[in-house]
């Protein structure tokens, strides 16, 4: 990873722990961000985005250790299922092991999360301190960004975008749900 990179990634994740939105690049399109444990921060992305918070969220990590306390895996059925899919461009719907605030789970008991293998994702998460937000970044609606110019154009100048390369998935990642063994999208 070049300097200038991690320079961009430490400074996304000092804006993620204050609570501020970032965009970076995933798989196949930026994603939008913050940290999801702060209602402010997520309240703050639903308007930016102009989306319901009944929707839920997605959540990335780093690897498997940033999510254990969050979701039921180990020793469940689809366990092995998910983890040949890890790290990778699969987001799983896993039932959760404690109640988790509403604007996250949209009122279910389940997450939808991915244990990226973006470079960029796995730094901004390792730096950040664990799991952040990734839903698509754009208005609700309209096609996903995949470039720092487009986010400027849906967000001015109210997100911080890393300028950095997409993964090379030409649609955003699958959404599996894990104890059905289907996918969603």
């Amino acid at each position: 990873m070049t300097n200038f990179l991690e320079i961009q990634i430490q400074h996304a994740a000092k804006l993620i722990r204050r609570g501020e939105l970032i965009a970076y690049p995933t798989e196949a399109v930026y994603g939008l961000g913050c940290d999801p444990f702060n209602q402010q921060a997520v309240e703050k992305l639903f308007h930016v985005k102009q989306r319901p918070i009944d929707k839920g969220l997605i959540l990335v990590a780093a690897s498997v250790d940033q999510i254990e306390h969050l979701v039921k895996l180990k020793g469940c059925d689809w366990q092995d299922r998910v983890m040949q899919t890890w790290p990778g461009p699969y987001t799983w719907i896993l039932p959760t092991k404690k109640i988790l605030p509403e604007w996250i789970t949209g009122g279910r008991e389940t997450i939808a999360i991915r244990v990226s293998a973006h470079p960029v994702v796995q730094s901004l998460c390792n730096a950040s301190g664990g799991v952040i937000v990734s839903t698509s970044a754009n208005l609700t609606g309209l096609s996903p960004a995949k470039s720092c110019l487009e986010i400027q154009g849906y967000f001015k100048d109210s997100v911080y975008c890393i300028d950095a390369p997409l993964g090379e998935l030409e649609q955003p990642t699958e959404i599996w749900d894990a104890q059905a063994n289907y996918q969603v999208r």
